[in-house]
């Protein structure tokens, strides 16, 4: 009887733990109790706050984690200076561009074919009969595209088509139903498989397959199969009036800084509900999704992903192994300048055209989060080299004294 008490107050004690941990960031702790060095960490304050100086973006959010715990949390710079300058918190929402493509997109497609709703090798056009094929200069029509070429950008669709001359033809707003058709019936510029060539479009079709599966939008289904369960309370689609006041402001669009609205045009084009683009989150989230895709696809009691769909979508798919993607995530491609120069080949992760990028290493258990603004005002910041250089510097304080 006292064993049966005994573990009852545990189950009891545990299920407390779960529960304040249930939309908490993860806890903090010094380098030097995860195995880094705090000195060498200091860099990155010199480094962050020169590019600030430099004009190279007007503000950033930096964090780093490892071994689940957070290790370095700090904001740099402003987070607009049009109109007027303000200031920058860590706790601040930023527009993630396309890092709404692996953290969305392509765990909401995942899920669906871990439930067996969809397979990869299904053909796109079995969910949009639109989608046309390769031609090549004989007639020969070349292999039908399947979601693993829209996940692995190797579908033969161009990288993006212009945002007016879809809305003069379906109108603006327009539906994401409507805009995949239009983007099915794109010539394609190579066959299936033969080329990557990173593509907006991909990712737009396949959010519209996921709403056509589910009979929920990307922002329902992923709200209710990711971000709820995992207490990422500040992640979601088109920002409430609430929080507009922490979102951070991008580009200026007709003499008014976007805040809390979508930067991407396509995106905006579909109200702020896209594949491509269109999700907004903070750092602290944004290290909860990476230590979930480092403990095998779960969080505490909340599982999101299998540790196999993990797997797969974090290493190069051995169907287009020269183009160096996995299902979603940039793992060895022309973009994977965010990995630095020491991290390894098993290290995944992707950038945002506003500035953002997440580089997820599990060999040593490692996150770093940077999350900038660089598009504001002009869309002249150029933070491509900074990413590199951040990386090295984390990467090198790892067993270092």
């Amino acid at each position: 009887m006292r064993r049966l008490q005994a573990l009852a107050v545990l189950a009891v004690l545990a299920a407390a733990g779960l529960a304040s941990a249930f939309g908490q960031p993860l806890p903090q702790a010094k380098p030097e109790d995860v195995g880094m060095s705090g000195k060498h960490l200091a860099i990155l304050d010199g480094l962050i706050s020169g590019a600030a100086a430099r004009k190279d973006f007007p503000g950033a959010v930096l964090l780093v984690a490892r071994k689940g715990k957070v290790v370095y949390r700090k904001a740099f710079g402003l987070s607009q200076t049009v109109p007027e300058s303000g200031p920058l918190t860590a706790d601040m929402i930023f527009d993630l561009a396309s890092l709404t493509k692996p953290v969305a997109t392509a765990t909401a497609v995942m899920i669906l074919v871990e439930r067996g709703e969809i397979r990869l090798w299904d053909r796109v056009r079995e969910y949009v009969p639109e989608f046309s094929t390769w031609y090549g200069e004989k007639g020969l029509a070349g292999e039908e595209a399947r979601l693993w070429h829209l996940l692995t950008h190797t579908s033969g669709l161009p990288p993006y088509t212009d945002a007016k001359e879809a809305a003069a033809k379906l109108g603006d707003p327009c539906t994401p139903a409507d805009l995949a058709g239009l983007i099915a019936r794109i010539p394609k510029e190579a066959p299936a498989g033969k080329e990557f060539v990173y593509s907006c479009l991909n990712y737009i079709t396949l959010a519209h397959i996921v709403q056509k599966v589910s009979g929920k939008t990307i922002a329902e289904f992923t709200e209710e199969a990711v971000f709820k369960p995992l207490g990422m309370k500040r992640t979601f689609y088109r920002p409430s009036a609430e929080v507009l006041d922490l979102c951070v402001p991008t580009e200026v669009v007709d003499g008014k800084p976007l805040r809390g609205v979508v930067h991407d045009p396509l995106a905006r084009l579909q109200g702020g509900l896209s594949g491509n683009a269109g999700l907004f989150s903070t750092a602290d989230d944004l290290a909860i999704f990476a230590q979930m895709l480092l403990d095998g696809g779960r969080r505490g009691a909340a599982r999101v992903l299998s540790p196999l769909s993990v797997e797969r979508m974090t290493e190069i798919y051995p169907r287009v192994g020269g183009a160096g993607r996995g299902l979603g995530w940039d793992i060895d491609t022309d973009y994977s300048t965010v990995r630095g120069d020491l991290f390894g080949p098993a290290s995944y992760g992707h950038s945002g055209y506003t500035g953002t990028s997440l580089w997820i290493d599990p060999e040593t258990r490692t996150a770093v989060v940077l999350l900038t603004n660089r598009v504001h005002p002009d869309d002249k910041g150029n933070i491509i080299a900074l990413r590199s250089k951040v990386a090295n510097v984390v990467a090198a304080s790892i067993g270092a004294k």
